[in-house]
Order: C-alpha cells, then sequence, then structure tokens
C-alpha cells in the first residue's frame, strides 16, 4: 500500500470512529419519540408526560410520548429494543419489563439486559394493604388472623395476572402462609371499584392509583410495602413493623434505549432527568401521585433493576404464575 492510500485509509477509519462521537455531541438535532407501553391517561402516561415536558425545555427539542399497549408492556419494549440508537427512541419501562416478564413469560423477544442501554430510574411508589371498611379485621394483626383462620375464602382483587399488585400479594402469601383467592380484573380502576364497593374485600393497592381513596377512608389502609412509612399516609405502618419482614413492595419505573447508544447521549439525557426532578410540575405531580424520585445513573438504575428481577423470580415461580 502506497503512502497515499494508507493516509487515506487511516483518515477514513479515524473518520468513521468519530462519527459517532460527533453525532453524540450534537444530539439532539430532532425530535425524540418516548415510546410508553400503556394507554394515554394512565399513570405511567402522566409521569412520561410531565417529564418530557420538563426535559423539552432544556434539550431544546420536542418530546414526543407514543403510545403503545399491549402484550405486559412487550410491544412497546420490543418497539424500542429493535429501534435505531441514536438516543431518537427511549422507552418508560416499569416491574414488567425490568424485573417480572422474563419470569413471566417462556419467551420474550428480547432480553432485557442486553438488548437495552438503561438511561436512569423516574421514581417507585409503594404498595399498600387496603380492605373495604366494612370487612371485620380493622387493622393488620385482625386481617392476618382472620386469613389463616379462612383460607381460600378471601378474595384479593388486582388489576390484571403479573401485575405489581397481583404479584405482592403472592410474595405476601409466602411470607405469611396464607392461601387468598386472586381475583384478576382488566385495570386498576375496576379493581378498587369492588375492593370499595365491598364485592372482593382486599387487594395491595399503589400510591400512584390508589391515594385519593385512601386519604377519603374509602379504604381501609393496614399496612404499606415501603422501607419506611410514607410521607403521604405517616400513620400507616410498614410490613416490616407489623411483622412481615422482607416484603418491600413496590412498583418503579425508569427509561431505556436501545442497546448501544452513545455514552455522550446517555449522560445527556440522564442529566436531564435527574434535573427534571427539582421542576415545580415534576415535584408536584410525584407527590400527586405519592412517588418517590429515584435521582441517579444508569449503572445504579440497572443494578435496581436486575435485583428485583432475581428478588421476584422465586415468588413467581414458587406461584406458577405464567403469561403465555
Amino acid at each position: 500500500m502506497d503512502r497515499r492510500t494508507l493516509l487515506a485509509t487511516l483518515a477514513s477509519g479515524a473518520a468513521a470512529a468519530a462519527a459517532p462521537f460527533a453525532r453524540a455531541q450534537d444530539y439532539p438535532a430532532q425530535l425524540i419519540k418516548w415510546v410508553v407501553p400503556y394507554p394515554a391517561g394512565g399513570g405511567t402516561d402522566v409521569i412520561a408526560r410531565v417529564l418530557a415536558e420538563a426535559m423539552r425545555q432544556t434539550l431544546g427539542q420536542q418530546i414526543v410520548v407514543d403510545n403503545r399497549p399491549g402484550a405486559s408492556t412487550n410491544i412497546g419494549a420490543d418497539l424500542v429494543a429493535k429501534s435505531k440508537p441514536d438516543g431518537y427512541t427511549i422507552l418508560s419501562a416499569d416491574n414488567a419489563v425490568l424485573a417480572f416478564n422474563e419470569h413471566l413469560f417462556s419467551k420474550l423477544p428480547f432480553n432485557p439486559e442486553k438488548d437495552f442501554t438503561y438511561i436512569g430510574a423516574i421514581g417507585k411508589f409503594p404498595l399498600a394493604l387496603v380492605v373495604h371498611p366494612d370487612f371485620p379485621a380493622k387493622n393488620f394483626k385482625e386481617f392476618l388472623a382472620y386469613a389463616k383462620a379462612n383460607p381460600g375464602k378471601v378474595n384479593y382483587a388486582s388489576p390484571g395476572n403479573g401485575s405489581p399488585h397481583h404479584l405482592a400479594m403472592e410474595m405476601f402469601k409466602a411470607r405469611t402462609g396464607t392461601f387468598i383467592t386472586h381475583i384478576p380484573y382488566r385495570g386498576a380502576a375496576p379493581a378498587m371499584a369492588d375492593v370499595m364497593g365491598g364485592q372482593v374485600p382486599c387487594m395491595f393497592l399503589d400510591l400512584a392509583s390508589g391515594l385519593p381513596i385512601m386519604q377519603g377512608n374509602k379504604v381501609r389502609v393496614l399496612a404499606i410495602g415501603s422501607g419506611a412509612r410514607s410521607k403521604a399516609l405517616p400513620s400507616v405502618p410498614t410490613l416490616a413493623e407489623v411483622g412481615v419482614p422482607n416484603t418491600e413492595v413496590f412498583a418503579f419505573q425508569g427509561i431505556l434505549g436501545p442497546a448501544g447508544l452513545p455514552p455522550a447521549v446517555v449522560a445527556r439525557l440522564n442529566s436531564e432527568l435527574n434535573r427534571a426532578f427539582g421542576t415545580p410540575a415534576v415535584q408536584k405531580r410525584f407527590d400527586d401521585f405519592g412517588m418517590e424520585a429515584m435521582p441517579g445513573t444508569p449503572a445504579q438504575f440497572a443494578a435496581l433493576s436486575r435485583a428485583e428481577s432475581r428478588r421476584w423470580g422465586p415468588i413467581i415461580k414458587q406461584a406458577g404464575i405464567k403469561l403465555d
């Protein structure tokens, strides 16, 4: 190879190697699509939209929410996993993709550990054990005694098979040796309605959906599945306080992109996400939902997700839950 050819080859290689960095430096240069794997109007959608607006202001580009519900969030997740790794398609991911689905489905179209770039955690909100106000048990101790004295005769509602609410009760049953019968619904609203109406006596209910009815005494809150008492419900004891340790149950969310996102793009999105947590609009929405912001690094988010997967896998297997 002569000197001119060698120099041209080296220059071409250097340009190719620098191209992703150059693109990252220019990021974002166009509209960003934020995929939400749930219908519009739900809690995940609302959180994505308020964060998107806060992040837009400093990113300098529009962020458009694209609702892609279905298959326990697998449809939206698969779309993002197979998208171009340029930072212009991101995903709201929750317990389903981050921790549950790899155990609930025999086969997934993506690998949650290898097919995504972890950008940052959004936040978490605990689930609380609630009963209808007329239920015979007036506190947690009485509820546990009643459930043990009536195996299989107490029903519990959930928004659906494989939901955090369903699996929270399965973990509770495993920790307490109780037999409580699952009644799955198609969404949180009808499940809550039947618990408030007394058709089903109890459920694990997330604060994002249920805080208003908890604070309005439409249901009685017996215990909360958080590591510490909630600021929104300071008089409610944690499950650990009432004698059920190692039963922290919460829903959590974060942002994923396809595998291979340039590090500079990941750093920019993570920085803007963490900054958005401090804006008044985001803080108010999180307070409304009883949600705890989780600022941090992509590595911390990935570590939490993998730890949750390891924690829930045995519970799902023991309960024999499959969604396919």
